[in-house]
């Protein structure tokens, strides 16, 4: 097969930041994808409906003239979050989910959940009128090695407050692991697991043979080379748990490369020929519209996208920038480390 046409593909996780930065990557992502779910970690975070409408509205200021894509915002939960203002912004259409972020987890998750107990009547009235919780699943106790702390997650807090919180639906946020696969796979219809396109392509060697590469380094970090296979099985298999979240996450170049650099891989410039290529080495290409178009759209009870998207795996291969240059600086596009024959046509 070489050539393959799905549905206008989702990015189910996605960073746009804002201001300067957001008016450079924008373009990226809606060149693509018809829809994103946006992260709420701004500084200030995005944690009642009003600030996610004019957050919206500064996204949509920002998007290319032409563009068509919808930004699907979600609400950043605190201890102190209002059941009632979470209620309303899903009731009037504008939010699309609530993200958890363990207090300390990852960039700006300071303003997170430390005590479960006091968002629990939040999610109680999430559970009952059926809007997701999307989760950063790693426990932030310094007691846990970083490469054990989403395993230690699902065991310490996700399933204790799906337990709690009967109807929740949940996405387990860019899992890294065969620990997350097997829970996800285990688990009924209100729960998904999104699937980076760089934890399908890179393990933790990546990051650290032969030298620190800071455009590899991310929240949660690359694992062994076996818990990436298990992500790149769980991708392709077609099972509708899994589906796309890019987590692509810009940060300008200096805080990339810097004694304590930033976490995040910026992949929405090439995701959509990374995947082919992944599935194709699978043999499993024809699954690729499940993956990046189909069931994210079902979890989230939203249609499939009526636009649709050709890639074509030529002779020559494929090439993007290096950088994508922003009023912030420039941020580098996430580098495979091998060809790629597949392109995007039109």
């Amino acid at each position: 097969m070489t050539q393959i046409t799905l549905p206008r593909p989702d990015d189910w996780h996605l960073h746009l930041r804002d201001g300067a930065m957001l008016a450079g990557i924008a373009p990226e992502t809606t060149r693509h994808f018809a829809r994103a779910i946006i992260m709420p970690n701004l500084v200030p975070p995005v944690v009642t409906g009003a600030q996610a409408a004019a957050y919206r509205d500064r996204i949509l200021a920002a998007l290319p003239e032409g563009a068509d894509f919808e930004p699907l915002m979600t609400l950043y939960l605190t201890e102190e979050t209002d059941p009632a203002d979470v209620a309303a912004a899903a009731a009037s259409g504008l939010v699309k989910a609530v993200k958890l972020y363990p207090a300390g987890a990852t960039t700006n998750s300071a303003s997170g959940v430390r005590d479960f107990d006091k968002v629990r009547g939040v999610l109680e009235k999430m559970a009952e009128i059926g809007l997701p919780l999307c989760v950063h699943g790693e426990v932030t106790d310094p007691a846990v090695d970083i490469f054990d702390r989403e395993a230690v997650f699902i065991d310490r807090v996700l399933d204790p407050v799906r337990r709690a919180t009967p109807g929740l639906r949940v996405v387990m946020e860019h899992i890294t692991t065969k620990d997350g696969v097997d829970y996800a796979r285990a688990q009924g219809d209100d729960l998904g697991a999104t699937i980076t396109t760089h934890h399908l392509i890179i393990n933790r060697n990546h990051i650290l043979v032969g030298g620190i590469k800071p455009h590899y380094y991310c929240l949660p970090v690359a694992k062994r080379e076996t818990h990436r296979r298990a992500l790149v099985e769980a991708a392709t298999s077609g099972d509708a748990r899994f589906f796309l979240g890019t987590d692509s996450a810009p940060h300008a170049d200096p805080a990339k490369e810097s004694a304590c650099g930033c976490a995040g891989c910026f992949t929405a410039t090439n995701t959509m020929q990374l995947l082919a290529h992944v599935f194709e080495a699978e043999g499993r290409l024809e699954n690729l519209a499940r993956f990046a178009s189909e069931n994210g759209p079902a979890f989230y009870r939203l249609p499939v996208n009526v636009g649709t998207i050709t890639l074509e795996k030529t002779a020559d291969p494929a090439q993007w920038p290096a950088k994508i240059l922003t009023g912030a600086g420039p941020v580098t596009v996430f580098d495979p480390g091998f060809p790629v024959y597949w392109h995007v046509k039109g």
